[in-house]
């Protein structure tokens, strides 16, 4: 949810940049293709790193991004970073996309993420997607079969992309002739939480929830009326202490769980299959048995998770790797350096 700035140099509180040969482009082509060099390059030689172009930290390592991660003044919340207006001017405002993410829980700090945590969990426990697997299983053959006769077929297009947007649909209760025009939406909503965004992916992302909120609007209005078994509904009932969510919240949830829901689990699907075929001796080893499927998503994850960057600001001082975070300072935290952190896992590119 970054974009470059103007460098801050006549602020005597601004760190000064340490190693101009340290360089963070997350556009850059190469990075994308593979990032993990350029992680280890900021864990060797600066991993609680100043960035004077874009200005904010960035955090390499595991044990540094844990503390952050559990700070009692580390803020989840965009709004408390010193730049954050001229980010927002830079990218022409905030638009419906920044105002609809601002109602995230992810986005917010307790009390108002406990309080909305409660109530999605209210209505989206671990009973009801355990409750779920057979019929998933059923789902996963489905789409399988077709494929069993060709000698080659696109991992994306026929599984990865289908199975968590069919999963998902159903669990929120998204009819099954609308799942399809998710695709584009849940597409460019992700892309503006990237850490370094362009005015373009801004324009995309709030035509994308436009979009979302005037088909949530109609279906929430349905389930108002006729509520059935499935979350929507649950979170339109849920209810803790007498609050519930008001229907900006709910529709807010709901995109969120449903681009959550699927984007993560379509490129988890697709990093582990790229991973195990790069890998073809720990291929052997899991179809020799099955049962280390639990443990072996858990390493795709650390491998190479879906997840790659989160942030954070700093609400007063934190000292942090030698360095001081000044009060209002956001931090990128790259969570796929601190999964190959040769410091906490042993050989970790591998």
């Amino acid at each position: 949810m970054l974009t470059e700035s103007s460098p801050n140099t006549s602020d005597p509180q601004t760190p000064k940049q340490p190693d101009p040969l340290l360089e963070f482009n997350p556009l850059l082509p190469e990075f994308r293709q593979n990032p993990y060099p350029t992680y280890h390059q900021f864990q060797d030689a600066d991993p609680v790193h100043w960035s004077e172009f874009f200005g904010f930290w960035i955090i390499t390592r595991y044990d540094d991004i844990v503390t952050m991660l559990r700070h009692s003044k580390a803020s989840s919340n965009p709004r408390d970073w010193e730049r954050f207006d001229d980010y927002v001017e830079s990218l022409g405002g905030t638009g419906p996309a920044g105002d609809m993410q601002a109602r995230w829980m992810l986005l917010k700090n307790p009390p108002d993420h406990t309080r909305l945590r409660k109530l999605v969990t209210k209505a989206f426990t671990p009973r009801v997607v355990e409750n779920m697997r057979p019929h998933i299983q059923t789902i996963v053959d489905d789409l399988l079969d077709p494929i069993q006769a060709k000698s080659n077929f696109d991992i994306i297009a026929d599984l990865a992309f289908p199975l968590p947007v069919i999963v998902i649909a159903e669990l929120i209760g998204v009819p099954t002739q609308d799942r399809d025009q998710f695709k584009e939406w849940t597409g460019a909503l992700a892309r503006s939480l990237d850490p370094v965004i362009t005015p373009d992916i801004s324009t995309a992302a709030n035509k994308a929830t436009e979009a979302f909120i005037d088909y949530f609007t109609r279906l929430v209005a349905e389930r108002r009326g006729y509520p059935q078994q499935d979350l929507l509904s649950g979170l339109i009932a849920a209810e803790e202490e007498g609050d519930k969510l008001d229907e900006d919240e709910l529709l807010a949830t709901a995109i969120l769980l449903f681009g959550a829901g699927h984007e993560t689990t379509m490129n988890l699907i697709g990093n582990g299959m790229l991973a195990l075929l790069r890998n073809p001796e720990q291929l052997a080893k899991l179809q020799a048995d099955p049962s280390l499927i639990e443990t072996a998503v858990e390493e795709f994850l650390r491998y190479d998770g879906s997840v790659q960057v989160t942030a954070r600001v700093a609400l007063e001082d934190i000292e942090l790797g030698g360095k001081t975070l000044r009060k209002n300072q956001q931090s990128l935290l790259l969570l796929g350096a601190a999964n190959h952190d040769p410091a906490r896992f042993s050989d970790p590119d591998r």
